[in-house]
C-alpha cells in the first residue's frame, strides 16, 4: 500500500479552483518532489495531505488515515513545515524543540534530536539570530521530533545562499536515510533532479506529468529538467 494516496483532490477558495481533480501516489521511503509555478496549487495540496486544510473533493489517504477524520492520529504521524513557517524572535533553540517535543505523545529526544542535527552549540540562541541556513536546520528538527514517518516540507530552500541550500540538500537525504518518506515541495528544478526520486509537476491546480527526473525530461523532449519542465508548463515562471 502507497503511504499517501490521493484521489481526484479538489479544493476551492471561493470562485477560484486551487486544485482541480489532482490524483497521486507516493511510496514508502520516497523522496517525492511537488514542483510547479507559483500558485499552482502545490502547498494547499500538502496542506490537505497533512491534515492542516480540509479539501472539498477527492478522497485522500497518509499512511492509511483520513486527513480529516483522522487528524488528530495522523498529526501524531507526519511532520511538517511550510514554506510560511516561522518563530517568534526570542525563543530559543532548544526551547523551540522543548515545546514542540511536548505537543507529541510519543516523541525523540529533543536534546539527542539538536545534538543529530549540529544545533547543540546553539541551543541557547534566539531565533531572530540564526543564518538562513541555521533557521532551516531548526524548522527540519523540529518537523523531525515527534518520530514522523513521513515529512511535508514546502520550498524548504527558498532565499538560502547556495552553500546552505546544498547543505540542506545533505539533511533531506538523511531523512531517507532514517526511513522517513519525504514530499519536498520546490521550484527549483536543480533541486527536484538532485533529490527526488519522482515528481508531478502541478500547473493551474493539475497534474500536467509525473515521473521520475529522465522521465520527465523524456516526456519534455529536452535535454534537462528545467527544460522540461518550461515545456510540460507552457514555460510560465515559477
Amino acid at each position: 500500500m502507497p503511504v499517501i494516496e490521493i484521489d481526484g483532490l479538489s479544493k476551492n477558495y471561493k470562485a477560484r479552483k486551487a486544485v482541480d481533480g489532482v490524483s497521486l501516489k507516493v511510496e514508502q521511503g520516497e523522496i517525492f518532489g511537488i514542483a510547479g509555478p507559483n500558485g499552482a496549487g502545490k502547498t494547499t495540496i500538502v496542506e490537505c495531505a497533512s491534515g492542516l486544510r480540509r479539501r472539498d473533493g477527492g478522497t485522500l489517504r497518509v499512511l492509511g488515515l483520513d486527513p480529516q477524520s483522522d487528524r488528530r492520529t495522523l498529526l501524531q504521524r507526519v511532520g511538517v513545515q511550510l514554506q510560511e513557517a516561522a518563530l517568534p524572535d526570542a525563543i530559543k533553540v532548544g526551547e523551540a524543540l522543548r515545546m514542540y517535543a511536548s505537543l507529541y505523545d510519543n516523541p525523540g529526544n529533543w536534546r539527542e534530536l539538536m545534538d543529530e542535527w549540529g544545533l547543540a552549540d546553539k541551543e541557547r540562541t534566539g531565533f531572530a539570530a540564526l543564518s538562513g541556513g541555521w533557521k532551516q536546520r531548526l524548522f527540519i528538527a523540529l518537523a523531525l521530533v515527534g518520530n514522523p514517518e513521513v515529512v511535508f516540507l514546502d520550498e524548504l530552500t527558498t532565499g538560502l545562499d547556495p552553500s546552505a541550500r546544498r547543505m540542506t540538500w545533505g539533511l533531506i537525504r538523511t531523512m531517507r536515510e532514517r526511513g522517513v518518506t519525504v514530499v519536498l515541495v520546490t521550484h527549483f528544478m536543480d533541486e527536484a533532479e538532485a533529490l527526488c526520486d519522482r515528481i508531478a509537476i502541478i500547473d493551474h491546480g493539475r497534474v500536467v506529468a509525473e515521473g521520475s527526473p529522465r522521465e520527465l525530461i523524456t516526456e519534455g523532449r529536452s535535454d534537462s529538467l528545467e527544460d522540461a519542465y518550461f515545456a510540460l508548463t507552457g514555460g510560465e515562471v515559477a
